[in-house]
């Protein structure tokens, strides 16, 4: 853009110095300067208007040269940039739709809103494939600067959801500016895909959180909701939420809290947790395990034995988890 402006600014010169080099030269008014100066450079040449004088000729032969080339190098540079410009656009496009085409598993964050963003950059931490459905071309900028992969439309748009891979996706994370819009997101993607895990956005509203979930919403957060029970707890309970806070945040500078499926090649499937070594080998500790139909056991005993399918809930050093994880 800079380019084009330099250059169309180089014409207004010339044109400007023609105007006034007949002036000086002819003896025409500014507009006949004008004129003369433009049928002269675009080598239109009517005619009806001509230099009659030995140094006006010789100052439209300069003319002539100096603003030919000017011309067609402008009117090039302007075709230049708008066909680059146009075929760069539709290469990224291109780009971006072969990987959104391989994304499998991945989670669609509808909105880039402050809530959004936080969402997108844990989830990129955590190495979650996932992309951002977002319709303010605006925002759209500042995502590609983020390098994530984006989509630009309505989210509670039936064919967006589709090119984003909503039916082979693990979930979908609504969180808009306004309960309506993530009510009809929620309606619409249950619709696309029975099974997808939803987790939607709510203002807190009286009856909002009933009905997200009646819309088929799986989860519902209220932000204020939560933000306000984290202040009270930091007044009543300091300690545990710096704990809390220390599991949760450290990643790879202390402790960390995760979550480890047990897969069928687990090396202690089948095992209770003593004679699994978790503990002994990797220095983690086995808070919580969630298997399905079942309430989640807390503190499990040593006797408690590990099947596949089975979700822990450790707690250790980043480095201990990492390793474990590797045996899952």
């Amino acid at each position: 853009m800079q380019k084009i402006t330099n250059i169309v600014l180089m014409l207004v010169l010339l044109m400007l110095g023609g105007a006034f080099g007949y002036m000086l030269f002819e003896h025409t008014g500014f507009w006949e300067g004008m004129y003369l100066t433009v049928i002269t450079i675009t080598t239109v040449g009517y005619g009806d208007i001509v230099p009659v004088h030995p140094a006006g000729k010789v100052f439209t032969v300069l003319l002539v040269f100096a603003g030919v080339g000017l011309v067609f190098y402008v009117f090039g540079k302007i075709t230049e940039t708008m066909v680059e410009g146009g075929f760069r656009s539709i290469m990224e496009r291109r780009k971006m739709n072969k990987k959104i085409a391989r994304l499998r598993d991945h989670y669609i964050v509808c909105g880039f809103g402050r809530i959004g963003q936080v969402i997108c950059e844990i989830l990129k931490e955590n190495n979650r494939p996932f992309l951002v459905i977002e319709r303010d071309e605006e925002v759209i900028k500042e995502i590609e600067k983020e390098e994530y992969i984006e989509l630009h439309g309505e989210a509670s748009d039936d064919d967006i959801l589709l090119k984003a891979g909503i039916q082979r996706a693990r979930g979908l994370i609504a969180v808009v500016s306004s309960d309506a819009d993530n009510l009809y997101i929620t309606l619409t993607a249950r619709g696309l895909n029975p099974d997808l895990f939803i987790l939607a956005r709510s203002s807190g509203a009286h009856g909002a959180e009933t009905k997200l979930m009646r819309a088929g919403a799986s989860k519902v957060i209220s932000p204020y909701y939560i933000g306000a029970r984290r202040m009270a707890q930091l007044i009543v309970r300091p300690t545990v939420i710096d704990f809390i806070d220390l599991t949760m945040h450290a990643g790879e500078l202390g402790l960390r809290m995760e979550e480890l499926l047990v897969s069928e090649n687990a090396s202690f499937k089948g095992k209770n947790l003593m004679e699994s070594g978790i503990r002994q080998k990797y220095d983690v500790i086995v808070v919580a395990i969630k298997r399905a139909g079942e309430k989640m056991l807390f503190n499990p005993g040593p006797d408690t034995v590990l099947l596949p399918g089975d979700i822990l809930v450790v707690l250790g050093q980043y480095e201990q988890i990492s390793a474990l994880e590797k045996e899952v």
